[in-house]
């Protein structure tokens, strides 16, 4: 039981409490960085309202954002306000586990992202892929975006279940099983060369040579074919593993170059 009463010493008034802080801050000029951010979280601590947590989480969010990256590098959304160059064309998993900005470490205006089941890029068709064609077309033609990075996980859903689909005669999903198509090379591949490996290293080597599928089907875009041969575009491939946190990258040109894995040590 809470019992409010006169045993609770009674707080300062706002009054005073703003008058000691002016007073703190004058002794000691160089907290002034330090308690501005204070107020201003303070600021919207105050002016929030009940919200239900999923809209409470958004608000926060954005909260932390506008104080913490937006406010303290006006210089760049400045810049950013005019334009963008971005440097690298990624394309990853939908996957909550591997956000290319958390983990490749990606500000503002570097990356243009694609993001879909399994980090797929199909073959150029105008009809069936559009949207990706899309994104590719405005990459190229109008950012002039100078390398594309597809980027693979571990333990990826969409990888599993290629592999297991149809074989484990589960019903097909609407539209999972047909967009998963796009990497059945790199599935027959890995059942060819890797026949005696267990499922889940089966999946693990598919994963990464899905990348390569992807790879080899960005030459299927006419502008990036040419500036692959013009030099001016460069195909990178990765593989994320969030269970050993090490990322795999190789160059794909006219074969694929042996990956590096960083962190760059023996384990």
């Amino acid at each position: 039981m809470l019992l409010i009463g006169s045993e609770i010493p009674m707080a300062k008034s706002s009054k005073v409490a703003i008058e000691d802080l002016k007073k703190l801050l004058r002794e000691k000029e160089e907290l002034n960085e330090v308690a501005a951010t204070k107020v201003e979280e303070l600021i919207a601590e105050l002016q929030r309202c009940p919200y239900e947590p999923a809209v409470q989480r958004i608000i926060d969010g954005f909260t932390h954002f506008k104080i913490h990256n937006f406010d303290k590098n006006p210089e760049l959304y400045c810049k950013l306000a005019n334009g963008q160059s971005p440097q690298y064309l990624v394309f990853a998993c939908s996957d909550s586990r591997v956000s290319p900005s958390i983990i490749l470490n990606f500000q503002p205006g570097e990356a243009f992202m694609v993001r879909n089941i399994a980090n797929l890029v199909p073959p150029f068709n105008q009809l069936r892929y559009s949207g990706v064609g899309a994104v590719i077309e405005y990459a190229i033609t109008a950012l002039k975006v100078p390398n594309i990075l597809v980027i693979g996980h571990s333990r990826c859903g969409g990888i599993k279940r290629l592999m297991s689909h149809p074989e484990d005669g589960s019903a097909p999903f609407d539209f999972i099983d047909d967009w998963m198509k796009i990497a059945l090379p790199a599935k027959l591949k890995v059942l060819k060369e890797y026949e005696d490996y267990d499922f889940e290293e089966q999946c693990k080597f598919c994963e990464m040579e899905s990348v390569n599928n992807s790879l080899v089907n960005l030459r299927t875009y006419p502008y990036v074919e040419s500036g692959i041969r013009n030099r001016s575009i460069a195909l990178l491939g990765g593989y994320y593993d969030f269970v050993k946190g090490e990322f795999k990258l190789w160059k794909h040109e006219s074969y694929i170059t042996k990956p590096i894995t960083i962190p760059l040590c023996d384990h």
